[in-house]
């Protein structure tokens, strides 16, 4: 029988911390970052060897495995993302309010960082340093849970963070990552006391174990299955464009396609322009009777008949459902019923039916004429992300630098009693 060790001495350290990292000036917390983005690029082959670790840990056939993938580029990105972080304007110390209220009291309302900020993460390295950057830059300090398919990856990129937090005169525990043990989650969940937010990034099955668990205050940053609508009037050239890149260019992460929606008028015309380049991917398409009979005639060969599951499912992967809708109404009920609300596209020239589906679509992010790709916090200059929430509750979209801050009030008196 084993006996997990609590992890309620790391997260009171990290608490503590957390006033080191509120007392930091914008300056000092952006020369922090821009000394962390420094490391990382000094320590690629460190951080390739490790991610390597994980790498041969994990089977080639894994939809999972391009999203723990670090090679130079990306590494190189990582440090660039830093920059551009620490860049930002500081989003604490805003003066939200500011007025003089009964018998002369000075009243201000500012923005102050949330505190410790829990975030629970699968197999994306990057996360590690995004997270610590946003919340470091925020004045927050954070409580990274990775999974255990990342954790040499992790644990090379935090050695960075924590030398970065000690050249800085800043506890390492600013930065603290758990175990990869699952064990530990349930203890963190309920760390009231010493946890401010929980933010879970991964499957749907982390978020809502998260969701239905957690005693701490929790942001959802919610599982993609993100549609595309070809509308009657479509430009179609510019649709196979956008469609073939929402689905291929990187169908591991939560922005990519899962779902393509086709008017009838325009389906016998549009469905075969995706042949080319979903066979260079190997693209399996699960397509409705009518999508079906089309690619089978097109002779698409990686076709399947869809399922009733196979809508509304987020693949994560080079696979995508095809359903043929008679025209708006019929595409706007189908996404209202299966989307997770991330980021849906519609690819059209009639501008009432864009503005009817921009206005009528539920969703984090809505598009007209491009790919939902681009929901990310760094193509929204934002800096970087903790992820893309769902919610509507603090934070919508992209969770990041300016949603990692709660408000204060502070009154100045002189002596005034009530």
């Amino acid at each position: 029988m084993t006996t997990t060790i609590s992890i309620m001495p790391l997260l009171q350290q990290t608490q503590t911390a957390s006033a080191a990292v509120r007392r930091l000036s914008d300056q000092k917390k952006a020369d922090l970052l821009l000394r962390l983005a420094d490391l990382v690029n000094d320590h690629v082959a460190l951080i390739l060897a490790e991610n390597r670790k994980d790498l041969d840990a994990m089977p080639d056939g894994d939809p999972k495995k391009d999203r723990l993938l670090l090679n130079e580029s990306r590494i190189r990105a990582l440090a660039d993302s830093l920059r551009d972080v620490a860049a930002l304007p500081d989003p604490t110390g805003e003066v939200l309010l500011q007025r003089t209220i009964e018998q002369g009291l000075q009243l201000r309302k500012i923005a102050v960082p949330l505190g410790v900020v829990g975030v629970i993460y699968e197999s994306r390295p990057n996360v590690t340093l995004d997270v610590a950057a946003l919340c470091l830059r925020s004045g927050n300090a954070c409580v990274l849970k990775g999974g255990k398919e990342a954790h040499y990856s992790n644990t090379a990129l935090v050695s960075l963070i924590h030398r970065a937090l000690g050249e800085a005169g800043v506890p390492e525990a600013a930065v603290t990552l758990l175990p990869p043990d699952r064990a530990v989650v349930n203890e963190l969940l309920t760390a009231t006391r010493y946890v401010d937010i929980i933010i879970p990034r991964g499957s749907e099955g982390l978020i809502q174990f998260v969701r239905k668990n957690s005693l701490v205050p929790t942001i959802e940053t919610g599982a993609g299955v993100c549609h595309t609508y070809v509308e009657a009037s479509a430009d179609l050239l510019k649709a196979r464009n956008i469609v073939v890149n929402a689905k291929v260019s990187r169908p591991s992460v939560c922005n990519a396609l899962d779902c393509v929606l086709v008017d009838a008028a325009v389906a016998p015309a549009f469905l075969p322009m995706l042949k080319d380049d979903f066979t260079k991917w190997n693209v399996e398409v699960f397509a409705d009777e009518t999508a079906f009979s089309i690619l089978h005639e097109a002779g698409y060969p990686l076709l399947q008949r869809a399922q009733p599951e196979d809508f509304g499912r987020e693949f994560l992967d080079y696979k995508c459902a095809v359903r043929v809708v008679s025209g708006p109404d019929e595409a706007l009920a189908h996404i209202q019923q299966y989307s997770s609300r991330h980021s849906e596209a519609i690819i059209s020239q009639n501008p009432s039916v864009i503005d009817r589906f921009l206005t009528e679509v539920d969703a984090a992010a809505v598009y007209a004429n491009a790919s939902t790709r681009f929901t990310d916090g760094g193509c929204f200059g934002l800096g970087a992300e903790i992820g893309i929430s769902t919610q509507k509750l603090h934070a919508r979209g992209p969770f990041a630098l300016e949603k990692l801050v709660t408000e204060k009030w502070v009154v100045v008196g002189d002596g005034q009693t009530r």
